[in-house]
Formats: C-alpha cells, sequence, structure tokens
C-alpha cells in the first residue's frame, strides 16, 4: 500500500442507497452515487452550437461548449449516459505517418535535453521564416484565413476541398485550421504539413509532438470547428444503465476487451466530512505515480494511467472542499482512493457535473496534455550554462513523474506560448537513496542547460523566484520493468542528455537487487561541462557498483581522461557483459546525431533492440 499523505478519517455508520458497495477501507456515514459513462460504449454526440462571427481571433478554449446535466442524486437514479465533448472530431480517419508538423524547439542549439519520439529533422527555412517572423505575422493583424474573422463550422466534405499548399485545412481535435500562411514557417516542411492536408491530423501530430501549443501558434488561422454528426436517437441513453462510471461487463466491447486493459470504474463515498473517490483500475501494477490528480476551483480531474491507456475522472464538484487531500494506492488490488476534505460538513446530493472526457478510458496517445502552474522556488548554477531549477506544485496537485519520463514547460514569450521537454532529475545524486515513509512530492527539479542565443532558455533564466511556470502530465515510453532481474546496466549521455540517467541510476542502485554494475560513460566537451562532477565520483566511491568514465571532445593539456567523441573502439572496451547470457540494458541520451551513432554502433556490436532503449528521438 502506498499513501501519498496522511489524513484523518471520518467514522459512522455505511447507509446503502443503491447497491452494495465493494468493501471500503474507510468507515462512512453515507454514500453518493453518480452518473458517468463508459468510453466503450457507442457514443452519443451532441450538436455543436453555432459560431457567431467574430471580430477577433479565439482559441479553440473560448469556444463554447456543452454543458451536461448534474449527475443523479443519491437516492433517486437517472439513466447514465455519455458527454459527448464538444472537441470530439468528426472526419474522415487520417492518413498515418511517422513524422509530421515539426515542433519549434529552442532556436539557439538547444538540442541536448530528452526530446519527445518521433521528432522529425528540421529543414532548412528561408530568410525571414523563423519562430519570431511567425509570431510578427500574427501580430500584423493580416487575415490568415482568408474569412475576415469569421468562424464557421465545416463540414467533412467542405473540409476535404482544401487540400492543396496554396489552400491547405487541417483539423486538429475537432477545431480546423488555414495553415496555407503557416507553410513556409514550419521547421519540418511543407510536404509534412500537406500529408494532413483537406483531413484530420490529430492522429499524426499526436505521433511526433502533441505537446505543441498549437492552439496558441496558430490561434490566427483558425478557421472553426468541425460540423458534429446527428445526435442518437432519445432513447439510446436508457438502454445503458449506468451507476458511478460503472458500466455493464456484458456492454464492455470486444475490441477493447482484446487490443487493451479492463475497463476501469469509479465509485464515491462521505462521511461528515470526507468526500472519497475510489478509483477501481483492476490492474496489480498501480502505484502513486500512475495517478495525477488536480483540483482547480470546483474542478476535479483524475487521471489513472494504465499501461497506453488513460482513465480520467473529471467533475465539477457540487460542493466546496478543502485544498489539501490525500492518495492512497492499494497495489496488490489495484484500488486508489482519494480523499477529499469539506469545506462544510454537510451532506452531498451528488459528486458534480461531469466535466469534458469524464469517466473515459482511451489510449494515452489520443489524450491531450494538461497543464498546472507550478513556482519556481530556487535556482542554482550547476556549471558555467547550467541550472538546477526548483518548481513547486500547486498544494491541490498529485503528480510523481516516473522514472524515465520527461514533461512539458510551457511559457508565454512575446504573446505566445512556448513548450519544450524537460526530464526531471533528483535535488542531488543522494537525496533519494533513502525514501521517506510518506513521500515528499511536492518539488520538481530540472537541470536545464541556458543556451544565450537561445529562445526558451534565456526567457526561463530571467523568472524570478516567485514567478510560475506551466508543468504538463508526464510523458515517455520508458518502461521500468525494464530494470528488474538486470545485472548490467549501461548509461551512454552526452551533456544534458545526462538527465534522464540520474533518476535510472538512482532507482537501478536503489530497487534492483540482481544488479552487479552500473556503468556512466559521460561526454562533454570540457571538464567545466561536466554536470554534477563530484558527486558522481563521491558515489562511485561509495557504491562499488558503480562507475563512471568521462570524455572529453576539447579537453585541456592537463586532462588525463579519455578524449574524442563516441566511437565504436570507446564502446567495446566499456560494454562488458558478465556473461552471454547476463540481462543487460543500455540508455542513451544526447544530441540526435550522438544518438543515431551510438545505435549504429550498438547494433555493429551485437547488442539486441531490446537491450537499447534511446531518450531521444
Amino acid at each position: 500500500m502506498e499513501i501519498a499523505k496522511r489524513t484523518e478519517n471520518g467514522s459512522g455508520q455505511c447507509v446503502h442507497l443503491c447497491r452494495p458497495p465493494p468493501a471500503p477501507d474507510l468507515p462512512m456515514q453515507h454514500r453518493g452515487a453518480d452518473s458517468g459513462y463508459n468510453a466503450l460504449a457507442p457514443p452519443r454526440a451532441y450538436p455543436a452550437p453555432s459560431l457567431p462571427p467574430a471580430p477577433s481571433r479565439l482559441l479553440p478554449s473560448d469556444l463554447p461548449a456543452p454543458h451536461p446535466p448534474c449527475p443523479g442524486s443519491a437516492a433517486v437514479r437517472s439513466p447514465g449516459s455519455r458527454f459527448a465533448s464538444s472537441l470530439r472530431v468528426l472526419c474522415s480517419p487520417p492518413r498515418r505517418s511517422a513524422v509530421f508538423w515539426r515542433p519549434w524547439i529552442d532556436d539557439g542549439g538547444e538540442k541536448e535535453q530528452e526530446a519527445p519520439h518521433n521528432a522529425v529533422e528540421a529543414v532548412p527555412l528561408k530568410q525571414g521564416r523563423s519562430l519570431m517572423d511567425w509570431i510578427r505575422l500574427t501580430k500584423s493583424g493580416k487575415d490568415l484565413t482568408g474569412l475576415k474573422g469569421r468562424l464557421i463550422e465545416v463540414t467533412e466534405e467542405e473540409l476535404k476541398k482544401h487540400n492543396k499548399k496554396d489552400d491547405c485545412w487541417i483539423c486538429i481535435r475537432g477545431f480546423v485550421y488555414n495553415v496555407s500562411p503557416y507553410m513556409e514557417y514550419h521547421p519540418g516542411g511543407e510536404d509534412e504539413l500537406m500529408r494532413a492536408a483537406g483531413s484530420d491530423g490529430t492522429d499524426l501530430f499526436d505521433q511526433v509532438h502533441r505537446w505543441v501549443n498549437y492552439e496558441s501558434m496558430l490561434k490566427e488561422c483558425l478557421v472553426g470547428r468541425m460540423a458534429m454528426k446527428p445526435a442518437l436517437p432519445k432513447d439510446y441513453h436508457e438502454e445503458k444503465k449506468v451507476l458511478n462510471g460503472m458500466l455493464p461487463q456484458s456492454q464492455v466491447t470486444d475490441t477493447l476487451a482484446k487490443e487493451g486493459p479492463s475497463s476501469p470504474s469509479y465509485d464515491w463515498f462521505q462521511t461528515d466530512s470526507l468526500v472519497t473517490i475510489v478509483i477501481y483500475t483492476k490492474q496489480k501494477d498501480i502505484n502513486l505515480d500512475s495517478v495525477i490528480v488536480d483540483h482547480r476551483d470546483d474542478s476535479f480531474r483524475a487521471e489513472t494511467v494504465i499501461k497506453d491507456y488513460s482513465y480520467l475522472v473529471h467533475v465539477a464538484l457540487s460542493h466546496e472542499i478543502q485544498e489539501d487531500f490525500s492518495v492512497l494506492v492499494v497495489e496488490n488490488v489495484g484500488k486508489i482512493e482519494i480523499v477529499l476534505k469539506k469545506k462544510e460538513n454537510t451532506s452531498w446530493k451528488c459528486l458534480g457535473h461531469p466535466q469534458e472526457n469524464h469517466n473515459s478510458f482511451i489510449p494515452k496517445k489520443d489524450t491531450g496534455l494538461f497543464y498546472r502552474k507550478c513556482q519556481l522556488v530556487s535556482k542554482e548554477d550547476v556549471t558555467h550554462d547550467t541550472k538546477l531549477f526548483c518548481l513547486m506544485l500547486p498544494p491541490s496537485t498529485h503528480l510523481e513523474v516516473p522514472v524515465g519520463q520527461h514533461v512539458y514547460l510551457r511559457l508565454p514569450i512575446t504573446g505566445t506560448e512556448i513548450v519544450k521537454p524537460y526530464t526531471p532529475v533528483c535535488d542531488s545524486l543522494f537525496s533519494e537513496f533513502k525514501e521517506p515513509v510518506l513521500p515528499n512530492n511536492i518539488y520538481i527539479y530540472f537541470l536545464i542547460k541556458i543556451y544565450p542565443a537561445g529562445f526558451f532558455t534565456p526567457e526561463l533564466d530571467q523568472l524570478q523566484i516567485g514567478d510560475y511556470v506551466s508543468v504538463s502530465n508526464p510523458e515517455g515510453n520508458f518502461i521500468i520493468s525494464q530494470l528488474q532481474e538486470l545485472e548490467d546496466l549501461f548509461l551512454l549521455a552526452a551533456g544534458t542528455g545526462f538527465t534522464p540517467m540520474v533518476k535510472v541510476l538512482n532507482y537501478a542502485l536503489t530497487n534492483i537487487p540482481s544488479l552487479r554494475k552500473v556503468k556512466l560513460m559521460f561526454f562533454n566537451k570540457t571538464e567545466d561541462d561536466i554536470i554534477w562532477r563530484s558527486q558522481l565520483e563521491k558515489l562511485a566511491f561509495k557504491d562499488k557498483r558503480f562507475e563512471v568514465e568521462f570524455v572529453l571532445s576539447a579537453p585541456t593539456s592537463e586532462w588525463s581522461g579519455k578524449q574524442g567523441y563516441i566511437s565504436p573502439a570507446l564502446l567495446s572496451e566499456f560494454l562488458k557483459r558478465r556473461s552471454d547470457t547476463s540481462k543487460v540494458l543500455i540508455c542513451l541520451c544526447g544530441p540526435t546525431p550522438f544518438t543515431e551513432q551510438g545505435m549504429k554502433m550498438l547494433h555493429d556490436l551485437n547488442f539486441s533492440k531490446d537491450e537499447i532503449h534511446s531518450f531521444t528521438a
């Protein structure tokens, strides 16, 4: 059992209002009941509201969305219904591609940080076609849609007509953009944008960099929203009886039952002072970093990551709650309990109004990124150009970034929100070797190299203590089970490509009893560039399982260590298996050329694909 925060439970006798609840761990006085929908039931589409002519451009978030009714009360049940988001994409299936929509990356050579997988290489842009040039164009007042400020509803048939370079409309998450003016500014090239011309580009967009804030980048190109298909018959929902988000097993579609994990469900209970939301994941490998909870005003959001799927409980609470809450995970049964404290000791008749995608269970790649504002509480120099930033999560957020995963930092720069991926680290190599009984999860640390000629990091460096940075939910495809029963772990890092290695190194030394050796080969330009050199050397001295080798490409004459760049000779000497059958894992991270060359050399040295994990594209 894991608990994120201890809280005092209320006591009392349980009153069953609808059906016997699963044996709860908390005593209860009352039991609430909610309607929900299951993502496996056929969707019920709501007609999109009309879009009046607008004199100024709007973000998709500014457009109205249908508001669902409050769920049924605790005493009287109403038939369950699926809340169809107004953002649902209903245009034709996308043409798949491995590359689409090159994200804006900090333009000062900021390429050492871990990047999302599947990103594509940039193509040369014409003079005057930089990110700053695009921002200037969007603020010039020029009509970039050709609609003179009007927003329209776009049918599938209409979208298909706009499929040429000089007339290119693309649908992303139900909103249609005229990207023709953006063609020459797209770092991935015009051809990549044309892959989605006249169609739904959501899938292609998500494959590469769904973290890009396209709403802000393309807000002046917004044409309107996709027209919704006709709603299903009125009696549709009466056939689907849903209690507290639990859909009868017979109504789970065969497709997801075969291809993915069992659909989770949720319930809620209350005492005089507490409301407990219980999520039944039906999985045994759930822990505290599997669930992310955010509470803003009356909006409550709990996302549970189950393998490659995301289960979301998202409601506007019917009553006010206190800022702090606790999260409890019962690992052996896969149950999550989120305990909220009432502001007033009154009985709730319903949990609240379902919000967008409430009670949905969909592939994680199909979900949008969610951000919360985190406060900068400290920053300190680590090397001459690298700093350790410490951000504090809001007290109403529970978020633990899993080992090997990254988040996205978002900042408004010259009126446009710019996003960049970074991998959280520990505050030092020794801070987490003994985990506390109650984990302290309110701080997130980042080692970030500042590029003076860059676009993002100078702005980040200019932030004052107390300023805010938006931080996304975690992303990444590193699977921690790769470390189980591991005998040898080899880490190859260049520059700030060292950052994803920090928690991998820490976790392996702390939690893998079979581990025989961990070896880090750390590539840098000079001695002054080596991040946490003294800590690495101290760790190697204290733990004989750990070894570190520094390789410099531009050392001084006093340097007596290894020199040069990644090479077959260096790797063949460094990567020594204990035996032909020993289980090994090699992790790489650094600039793209470093990683690409390293991958090729490792394959040439007969390491299998399963024995190699690359943190970069």
